[in-house]
């Protein structure tokens, strides 16, 4: 019977167990969880960054991506002193703040990191403005495309904004904002921004909100964007075989058709000391003349 391999190291003055350092997580890119701990280490001001002050979901891949997973929304337990929650409902959400805790849920196999768009305690108004552009397809060669076309409509209005590879199959257009407008706000916002597309764009474009009824359009989901909802937060790995990254872009990348598995683990930190946060490049927007103008 193999025996658990257990290891220690100390954080920031807190001693973390490392259990099963050799196990592959990501077995097509030879990422052992000893490796992840390390990148992870690497990729930490960031990923805290967008994190931090949001409930957090995880996804947790016990025995790699190939396994079974589970979605984890409460503090796993017995919870280290160094590990806040925060609480909404009935559910105690980890506060993800510091190094020791990110790479405490590292060891326990957390390979996704989902933030709430809504910030703990200020929950009526957003800091950003999100559109998730969804292929129906698994693989969507014109996903780019699409992105370049709502950045376009977006430019247009007057509206700076930062594409994000989900670091799936999907884009994300993140709009940082003044917060100022409602969800229900940003949501009519969104249905504008959806249905132009679907008119512009018709065979490319869908609001459907049913999967089985859009074919092969790509859905303009204006309705993720909401108080207690989450998507993938930047720079969060995720459980694809390329060990992907969700990465903010230059539009000029979108442009040359990247695809969302040339940023991994591998190389992201790489990019990041290079480019710095894309996000940080684009100042909070004032949203509330083009929302007053739509519903007038």
């Amino acid at each position: 019977m193999a025996t658990a391999v257990k290891g220690s190291i100390i954080v920031e003055g807190h001693e973390l167990t490392v259990s099963n350092p050799e196990k592959l997580l990501w077995p097509e890119m030879g990422i052992t969880k000893l490796v992840y701990l390390q990148r992870l280490a690497a990729l930490a001001p960031w990923l805290i960054k967008h994190c931090q002050g949001r409930y957090l979901t995880t996804i947790r891949y016990p025995n790699g991506i190939h396994g079974k997973s589970f979605y984890q929304k409460n503090c796993p337990q017995p919870q280290p002193s160094f590990v806040r929650t925060a609480a909404q409902g009935d559910i105690q959400y980890v506060h993800l703040d510091s190094l020791p805790a990110l790479l405490w849920l590292g060891n326990l196999a957390c390979l996704e990191f989902h933030a709430s768009f809504d910030r703990i305690g200020e929950p009526e108004r957003p800091t950003e403005w999100i559109l998730d552009l969804d292929p129906s397809r698994e693989e969507e060669p014109r996903i780019m495309e699409a992105a370049g076309h709502v950045g376009a409509l977006l430019s247009s209005l007057g509206i700076a904004a930062v594409p994000k590879t989900s670091g799936a199959t999907g884009v994300q257009i993140i709009v940082p904002l003044q917060p100022d407008l409602t969800f229900d706000e940003l949501r009519r916002l969104g249905q504008f921004v959806g249905e132009y597309l679907v008119q512009a764009h018709p065979g490319l474009f869908t609001i459907e909100r049913l999967k089985k009824h859009r074919g092969d359009l790509i859905y303009v989901d204006y309705l993720q964007h909401y108080q207690g909802k989450t998507l993938s937060a930047p720079y969060t790995p995720r459980a694809r075989a390329a060990a992907s990254v969700s990465t903010p872009l230059e539009w000029e990348e979108v442009r040359r058709d990247v695809k969302p598995a040339d940023f991994h683990l591998l190389n992201i930190c790489d990019r990041l000391e290079a480019t710095g946060d894309l996000i940080d490049r684009v100042a909070p927007q004032n949203l509330r003349p083009i929302v007053q103008f739509i519903t007038r």
